[in-house]
């Protein structure tokens, strides 16, 4: 049995050569059909130069147990979730390494109705499965499974009712005069944002699109499309004041997340980001739950009830998050990280939704974007997350806690340690991918006292 360490604890993720190859991945599908023992699977893949190969792979290893298969070719995370539910199909499979450095390739792995598969909901069972089984493949096929027991294969296209779909959470009629920078990273998103266009036009929606790094390319000529890194940021940034934009919008190489920046080229906080959402949702929904995680909460409570919602903490990662949207029927949940989950789309993460409906949230309030963000950081200043590097994470935040649990008004563990006091908070908690420990800090209208306190946790955690 060959140990795979590709498997992570929400998808499946690895060094090109070293922990994924076409027979790794071959084998991953034998074992996914199965598991799920599935009728029908929906295949997509994002721009990297070898995701032809690995869903090529895939599908002659779903074919060989039966399934039959249905290729969207060219696709973001998001469209396979779409096309899952939307077709009715058993479960999709997206290749993609999202931001991951060019060496690497990965898969996302969802069951019908586009439930996630984690590590302890199937993910798992598959990976030893795939661990244990081993195939004489000739031309990336099993030539022990007859041709009339093979599954089918189909190209399909289902990227106009996705764009359809999008458009039913705006209304158009709201919509002012606009001008957007969209940054799709050369990734995955170019094409959708192409249609998306295309819908506006026949809409009379009047915003225009100025278009960066836009062709798909999966030699990344402009760099790996990661927004959240620091130094990838400048180009959207410088974009948006060239072209007097109102907003700016970049995404990963997948585009499930998107990041935004206002009219002035300043990145904008995914924190915020949420608080909006929120907003955007309870004028369309009145008295709706909104799910979020407990990294940083105040401003989105504060939002949320201001608008007649209903704040619902929960544990931070897709799967938590899914699960108790499903539980308290919530019609938005947002993390800080930038994942934005919609009832209406299976509870799945969109990197479209979002932009679309802070768009929307502009033209309605008549404001620039950098006004509405200035008023909720000035109310809630934030750290942003902080990362470190650990040798014992549980050690560290077990010793934070010792040193400010006994003055705090309040101590949660839904996700690591959150310390409340009067006037700020913290969240401190481990990975659950890499081995550091995430901080956050805000306060109430005080940025001096969480930058102070932020130094003060910064110290201690590195004495420890």
């Amino acid at each position: 049995m060959t140990q795979l360490t590709c498997f992570k604890a929400y998808d499946i993720r690895g060094q090109l050569g070293t922990e994924l190859n076409e027979d790794i991945t071959y084998r991953i599908a034998r074992a996914f059909a199965k598991w799920l023992k599935p009728k029908r699977i929906v295949l997509g893949g994002d721009v990297r130069e070898t995701s032809p190969q690995l869903k090529a792979a895939l599908a002659n290893g779903l074919r060989d147990e039966g399934v039959n298969v249905l290729d969207l070719g060219l696709a973001g995370t998001e469209e396979v979730y779409f096309a899952t539910f939307h077709l009715g199909v058993d479960g999709g499979i997206e290749v993609t390494a999202s931001h991951n450095p060019i060496d690497y390739n990965g898969l996302k792995l969802v069951r019908e109705g586009s439930r996630p598969i984690s590590a302890d909901t199937g993910l798992k069972d598959i990976r030893e499965m795939a661990e244990a089984s081993h195939f004489e493949l000739v031309d990336g096929r099993d030539p022990s499974v007859p041709d009339d027991q093979r599954g089918s294969y189909e190209l399909v296209d289902t990227r106009a009712d996705f764009v359809e779909h999008l458009m039913g959470y705006i209304e158009p009629e709201a919509f002012t005069p606009l001008k957007l920078v969209v940054n799709a990273g050369n990734g995955a998103a170019g094409p959708a944002i192409d249609a998306i266009e295309a819908a506006f036009k026949e809409k009379n929606i009047p915003v225009t699109f100025v278009k960066i790094c836009h062709e798909p390319d999966g030699t990344f000529p402009n760099g790996i499309p990661n927004p959240i890194l620091t130094e990838n940021r400048a180009i959207t940034s410088e974009a948006v004041l060239k072209h007097g934009a109102d907003m700016g919008i970049a995404w990963d190489g997948d585009f499930d997340r998107c990041f935004l920046f206002d009219e002035q080229g300043r990145f904008i906080e995914g924190y915020y980001i949420v608080g909006l959402l929120a907003e955007a949702f309870l004028k369309k929904e009145p008295g709706a739950a909104i799910i979020h995680d407990p990294r940083l909460v105040w401003n989105t409570i504060e939002q949320v009830e201001q608008n007649g919602g209903r704040a619902v903490q929960t544990k931070a990662g897709h799967a938590f998050i899914k699960e108790r949207m499903r539980k308290e029927d919530a019609a938005y949940g947002g993390e800080m990280s930038a994942h934005h989950y919609f009832r209406n789309f299976a509870y799945c993460d969109s990197g479209m939704i979002p932009w679309l409906l802070v768009a929307e949230l502009l033209c309605r309030k008549g404001k620039p974007m950098s006004t509405l963000v200035d008023e909720r950081i000035a109310a809630y200043p934030s750290s942003g997350e902080i990362n470190l590097t650990v040798n014992d994470a549980p050690a560290v935040l077990k010793a934070i806690e010792g040193q400010y649990a006994k003055d705090a008004l309040d101590v949660d563990y839904t996700d690591g340690v959150s310390i409340r006091f009067d006037q700020w908070r913290f969240n401190l908690r481990a990975s659950n991918t890499e081995p550091v420990i995430r901080l956050n800090v805000e306060s109430r209208g005080d940025a001096a006292l969480m930058e102070r306190e932020t130094q003060k946790l910064l110290d201690s955690i590195r004495a420890l």
